[in-house]
């Protein structure tokens, strides 16, 4: 029995093997390559292009001094809390909860429309939505202008909210998919004793839904939030711009190591972000435990 076992781990590892060789060849030693080339001046221009040197924390105190990295720092958060944690995650409970409780073929539908959103190419997004939020002739301002509302040139005036509104088109899905497959995992039963008792339908959301759905809207708000924060879509949308204005962290860590060719400096600044999403998992995870 001991020797059957034995066998059994061997073939197991003999099968993990080769996903462990390619995630460490493409995965690990990268992320290596990339610290190691963060505390060094690693650049493509200038007289240090030929003077490879180590430059010790020079790379991270910059980043830390330069308003550029604070000014992308809080547009990510802008765009993490708009578009993730109020937007998709919010949107996605909603729509969740209103195609939980709907007949026939309204709820397929509304998932399908959802899915198809959320399948798109991100580049066939974006051009479909500079289409859709032209100054001129988008589709939004000649509808707001069917009401009488002015125009309004979305992506210079309102850059933020117009790619937060991109991103929460384009990802709630996840989160609707999610929620609704939570939703479908609570007893009738429960519903049905709460009504009996009088409880509204909003009480019977705030004290059976939500609490019973509580570890599936942690995980839903982590994974959305790091993709969210690692999201290099507004680029397709605006290039980071007007002025820096949509300039999230991955957008600015791109411009630095790939047009400035400050490569060093670059994987300082990916470094930087990996651990801010490390950060982001360790208090998500810290919090669901908690309401555990």
């Amino acid at each position: 029995m001991r020797d059957s076992v034995i066998l059994t781990r061997r073939l197991a590892l003999a099968f993990l093997l080769p996903a462990g060789a390619l995630l460490f060849a493409f995965l690990v030693i990268p992320a290596v390559w990339s610290l190691l080339q963060g505390f060094t001046n690693f650049t493509l221009l200038g007289p240090d292009a030929l003077n490879l040197r180590f430059s010790g924390l020079s790379n991270y105190t910059r980043a830390l001094t330069d308003p550029a990295f604070w000014n992308a720092l809080k547009v990510s958060v802008l765009y993490v809390v708009g578009s993730a944690m109020i937007g998709q995650a919010g949107l996605g409970l909603l729509l969740a909860f209103l195609t939980h409780k709907a007949r026939g073929w309204i709820p397929t539908t509304v998932r399908s429309l959802a899915v198809l959103a959320w399948i798109t190419p991100g580049v066939v997004v974006a051009i479909l939505w500079n289409v859709y939020l032209h100054s001129g002739e988008g589709t939004l301002n000649r509808t707001l202008g069917l009401a009488g509302i002015p125009a309004v040139n979305w992506l210079f005036d309102r850059p933020i909210l117009a790619i937060i509104l991109y991103n929460v088109w384009r990802g709630t899905a996840f989160s609707m998919l999610l929620f609704d497959a939570a939703l479908r995992t609570i007893p009738v039963s429960y519903y049905e004793a709460a009504s009996v008792s009088g409880a509204s339908g909003w009480r019977q959301f705030v004290d059976i839904t939500l609490p019973l759905i509580r570890p599936q809207i942690a995980t839903d708000l982590l994974l959305i939030t790091l993709w969210t924060f690692n999201d290099f879509g507004p680029y397709l949308l605006t290039g980071g711009g007007p002025s820096f204005q949509t300039e999230v962290l991955p957008i600015y860590t791109y411009r630095v190591a790939f047009r400035s060719f400050e490569l060093g400096y670059g994987a300082a600044l990916s470094t930087l972000l990996l651990l801010i999403n490390f950060a982001l998992a360790f208090l998500n995870l810290r919090q669901s435990r908690r309401r555990v």
